[in-house]
């Protein structure tokens, strides 16, 4: 983009919106994968009985970060291409996610992987390429 173009303030409500949202369900689910007991957390994601606890809490902690990651940078201005990189990493998790219920033969679960994935690279795309946010000067 040149430097005399500036991106359509839709894009950029879009992009904030999605962000807002998708950080608001990471942070969520980094917490409870995180904190919650396993036995309790069970109930809710039947995987979690089948995977070791490194993995829950290393899943948990991934999200959490991805989740402040994906608004923390923007709103500060503080190496607000951060913002991109986290929903990068968030589109990952949800690649990764997709492959491990396909294994497990939940495939019920793999269009939500889809949707959130798919969210998280629009918010990639736009905010390190079409509406990226400028450093606080």
């Amino acid at each position: 983009m040149s430097a005399e173009q500036k991106p359509s303030k839709g894009l950029n409500i879009a992009l904030w919106i999605i962000q807002s949202l998708l950080a608001i369900m990471f942070i969520m689910a980094g917490v409870m994968k995180s904190f919650q007991p396993i036995e309790q957390l069970a109930t809710s994601l039947p995987w979690v009985a089948d995977a070791s606890i490194f993995l829950v809490r290393f899943i948990g902690i991934s999200e959490l970060l991805g989740g402040i990651g994906l608004l923390l940078p923007s709103i500060l201005k503080i190496q607000p291409k951060l913002t991109g990189f986290a929903a990068i990493g968030i589109l990952i998790i949800m690649i990764l996610a997709a492959a491990y219920h396909g294994m497990r033969g939940e495939f019920e679960a793999i269009g939500m992987n889809v949707v959130i994935g798919a969210l998280a690279g629009f918010v990639a795309w736009g905010r390190l390429y079409k509406a990226p946010i400028k450093t606080k000067s």
